[in-house]
């Protein structure tokens, strides 16, 4: 086995496309995760069992599943039921619906630890509840998460190769393209390995730089 420098170079218009792909599932993931996460962490918090009791119920179950499973769910079952997407758009809702159920949980540790006694001063000048949130809570607890969420994203990213399975073209898929059509295996994947090392790496330490003045 010799490496191929020219393989590396015909690989690297495919793995700028399944870069870019890999790239807007991450964002697109993380916002659906961070948004739908907030949602289910204020729904824990209803005052009615008939609100937590479901969504309680409803997060365990996308927790507890593989995100492969789910992700063969939306694409190969749902359109039975007439309900159909892109791969891209199945994917990306995949992959931010089943880290929502873990935002969720940071979330809610990070509401849970905002002292008493500021819910109690919100409720004394007679605060609305949308305002007691947004003032007073969010602020605080999202000060406390942001670190746990930034891990969260890193590992979005190191599962956006499972979306291949439903040929979303990211950066395993092209890989994989590239070498079916080359017969040379080597070189696609070490390169995307190795995108991977170097996108995961620089951001898992910003993760602990955040960490680390947030805890000052």
């Amino acid at each position: 086995m010799s490496w191929d420098w020219s393989a590396v170079v015909d690989f690297l218009p495919r793995f700028a496309d399944g870069l870019l792909v890999t790239l807007q599932v991450l964002f697109l993931g993380s916002l659906i995760a961070f948004s739908l996460g907030l949602v289910w962490a204020a729904a824990f918090r209803a005052p009615s069992r008939l609100v937590r009791w479901p969504v309680n119920a409803v997060t365990e179950f996308i927790r507890t599943t593989p995100l492969l499973v789910q992700l063969f769910f939306l694409f190969f079952v749902l359109p039975e039921w007439g309900v159909q997407f892109s791969a891209f758009t199945t994917g990306t809702l995949a992959i931010g619906l089943h880290y929502s159920t873990y935002t969720a949980q940071v979330y809610r540790a990070g509401i849970d630890a905002v002292p008493a006694g500021q819910w109690e001063a919100a409720t004394a000048l007679s605060l609305p509840a949308h305002r007691t949130w947004l003032a007073v809570v969010l602020p605080q607890a999202l000060r406390r998460t942001a670190p746990a969420l930034g891990n969260y994203v890193i590992a979005m990213l190191k599962d956006t190769p499972l979306l291949a399975a439903i040929s979303v073209l990211e950066l395993l898929q092209q890989s994989r393209l590239e070498s079916a059509a080359t017969f040379q295996y080597t070189e696609p994947l070490t390169v995307v390995g190795v995108a991977f090392v170097l996108i995961a790496y620089p951001a898992s330490l910003l993760v602990r730089a955040l960490e680390r003045r947030l805890a000052h």
